[in-house]
């Protein structure tokens, strides 16, 4: 870490932004949210990227230029979090949140354009955009015509070759390990997630906040 990375504080009150995110969420979600102490680390790095803070993401090392994957275990408020995250971002930095598996049941019912779609933007109109995929993992092969598909590969790596060139970023929150997203996904694909996404990751520990 630089000096200068020690010595200059974030322009951000962070514990006005907490208190945000936690009025956001009960906004959003009900009484019952609440910011936990122990995910304060993971929502301080979300918020500062979100918030493009130059200062805290160079602290902790993430990359402006890339997405965010999210791990975690089941029910440890991912998708909750980049659903309120989308309320930090100024609106070049937008994101759609969309399941996996709601993509897959898209692919059943209209096809090959869906790929087209989520990367590309809709048939014959290029229009890109920043997606959360929510689940990753979750879904599986889906068969359309007899033919299989792996429909969330195809369209990351869709996605990897225009956020190359610059064109958006992809966000994704998933329960699986890299380990288990190259035996579901292949290392193609992996490779190219290290370049599109900065980890951040909840302790596989953590409890699950539906219970």
């Amino acid at each position: 870490m630089s000096q200068h990375s020690k010595t200059t504080s974030s322009h951000y009150d962070y514990n006005k932004v907490f208190q945000f995110i936690e009025d956001k969420g009960q906004e959003l979600y009900g009484p019952q949210f609440h910011i936990y102490e122990k995910d304060i680390t993971v929502i301080h790095k979300l918020a500062a990227y979100f918030l493009k803070d130059e200062v805290i993401c160079q602290k902790h090392h993430i990359d402006l230029n890339k997405g965010i994957m999210l791990t975690g275990p089941i029910g440890c408020g991912k998708t909750t979090l980049m659903n309120i995250m989308r309320f930090l971002s100024n609106q070049e930095n937008k994101f759609i949140l969309r399941s996996s598996r709601e993509i897959t049941f898209e692919f059943i019912k209209e096809g090959y354009d869906i790929i087209h779609r989520y990367s590309r933007g809709k048939l014959y109109h290029t229009e890109y955009r920043n997606y959360c995929f929510d689940d990753l993992g979750t879904e599986n092969n889906i068969k359309h015509f007899g033919n299989e598909c792996n429909v969330l590969a195809e369209i990351l790596l869709s996605r990897y070759d225009l956020f190359v060139a610059g064109k958006l970023n992809t966000h994704i929150t998933t329960n699986h390990s890299a380990t288990e997203l190259e035996q579901t996904y292949g290392n193609r694909l992996r490779s190219r997630l290290r370049e599109m996404v900065n980890l951040i990751g909840f302790d596989m520990a953590v409890q699950d906040k539906r219970k």
